[in-house]
This record gives C-alpha cells, sequence and structure tokens, in this order.
C-alpha cells in the first residue's frame, strides 16, 4: 500500500507567489490555482491512503469549497475530516479559523474513523482511521515544546490501547527533528520511514524535520520518498509499506 502524508497549508501555495505587504495575508487571500495542482501531484503519486493537515473546510479563503471533498471527489476516494480545535476554543467561532482541519482520504473502503482530542495545545484533532489489518493516527501537534510532549504523551496511551499494528503520520512540529521524539518513539515501539531524517520544512530550502511516518513491527516499509513538490511550505512524504 502507498501513504501519502502532505501538510497542503490550506492550499494557499509556498507564499512565493505572494506579493502583498503582509507576510500572512496569503492566508487571508487564499490561492485558487493551488488545488487543481493539489489534484494533478496526488493523482500522480496514486496513493492508496492520503493524510492531509491544514484544510480548509469552507471558509471565505477557499470560496466556501471544502477542500477535503473536493480533492476527495476529483480523485474519486473517500474522505474523513473535522476541525482540529477542541469543541470548547475560541478558534471554533473565529471567522476561516473555525474552518481549518485535517483530513483522511482513502481509495479502498474506510473500515471506521474516529476522532480523538488532546488535553492541551491549540491543535488538539488526532483522525485514527482503522483499516483491516492496521490503523493509521493523523496529527498536528502543537507549537509549543511543553504542549507537544503533554500530546504525545496521549498519543502513547491511544497506540498501547490499538490491538493492530499502528502507523502515525502527521506534522509534529519537532523544531529538533527526531530527536525530540526519540523516547516517545521507543517507548511506542515506533520506527521513522524516513531513515536519512531527511528536512521537510520549508519547501523552498528544506533545514527542518517537521513531518514524520512512523510505524510498528507487523508493518514493513518497502520503499519511502520525499518529492520535491512545492505547493506548501512543507513537502510531501510518500511510503510504501506491507502489513504482515
Amino acid at each position: 500500500m502507498r501513504l501519502l502524508l502532505y501538510n497542503i497549508k490550506y492550499a494557499v501555495g509556498d507564499g512565493a507567489s505572494f506579493r502583498t505587504p503582509l507576510p500572512a495575508a496569503n492566508y487571508v487571500l487564499g490561492n485558487q490555482s493551488v488545488l487543481p495542482e493539489l489534484v494533478a501531484f496526488i493523482r500522480g503519486v496514486d496513493p492508496d491512503i492520503v493524510g492531509l493537515v491544514e484544510v480548509d473546510t469552507g471558509s471565505i479563503r477557499s470560496r466556501m469549497v471544502n477542500q477535503a471533498e473536493k480533492l476527495a471527489a476529483d480523485l474519486g476516494m473517500n474522505t474523513s475530516y473535522e476541525v482540529k480545535y477542541g469543541e470548547n476554543s475560541i478558534n471554533q467561532v473565529l471567522p476561516i479559523v473555525r474552518k481549518q482541519g485535517n483530513a483522511f482520504m482513502a481509495a479502498e473502503r474506510v473500515h471506521g474513523e474516529r476522532f480523538h482530542y488532546f488535553d492541551t495545545g491549540i491543535k488538539r484533532l488526532i483522525i485514527e482511521l482503522e483499516m483491516a489489518d492496521f490503523a493509521v493516527f493523523l496529527v498536528h501537534l502543537s507549537l509549543k515544546y511543553r504542549h507537544r510532549h503533554l500530546q504525545l504523551r496521549h498519543l502513547y496511551d491511544l497506540i498501547a490501547a490499538t490491538e493492530k499494528p499502528v502507523i502515525v503520520a502527521g506534522d509534529f512540529n519537532t523544531f529538533w527533528g527526531e530527536n525530540e521524539i526519540y523516547l516517545f518513539m521507543k517507548a511506542a515501539g515506533l520506527r521513522s520511514a524516513n531513515t536519512h531524517n531527511r528536512p521537510t520544512f520549508p519547501s523552498r530550502s528544506p533545514r527542518r524535520q517537521l513531518d514524520f511516518i512512523l510505524y510498528q513491527d507487523g508493518i514493513d516499509v518497502t520503499d519511502f520518498s520525499i518529492p520535491d513538490c512545492r505547493l506548501s511550505d512543507h513537502l510531501p512524504l510518500v511510503c510504501d509499506f506491507e502489513v504482515r
């Protein structure tokens, strides 16, 4: 099977094409040319499962288009998505922000998805996708070091309670790369598909390893690549694997 992980930055591009006086203006203005390019890129990768971080589920920035549903429809895939903030978060009522989420897309029937939430941090969503022989968790961890490690503790408990082999994918915001999650990986029996610790951010000149695909025993990784695709400020990760 093939898993594609991509932080798509709400399909606003990598920022290089914007010439606005405010650096964050592209988060409000959007970029309607990126989504069709994402469709073409994902179709070329031909994944069985896609984990998307930073998806706009229908704000004025995306012209009210739910990017998860649009991508899935154009690619002939199923999708499961949710806003990434807790139900009591003030972000649930803020324009644009309240539509920011994460999503799974799957080429085959999804056996079940569950939404979990961290107890700390602003970005709290964990999507669990259950397949026949394994489970995948999609996360976007906090920018704050202390919150990240509290979230990793919560994530460990979810993994420990899962009877099938587990893959954990997402944007971990680890400014010190794999060293920062080494103990979490050891405790959970996880290994990184990115064996050479190649950086994924920023896409124009990668210096930090923020994005990970981690996997447990029972899953064999047969190929791994980081395509030079600059439709976001993150690079995508592609992992081929087999389930024993």
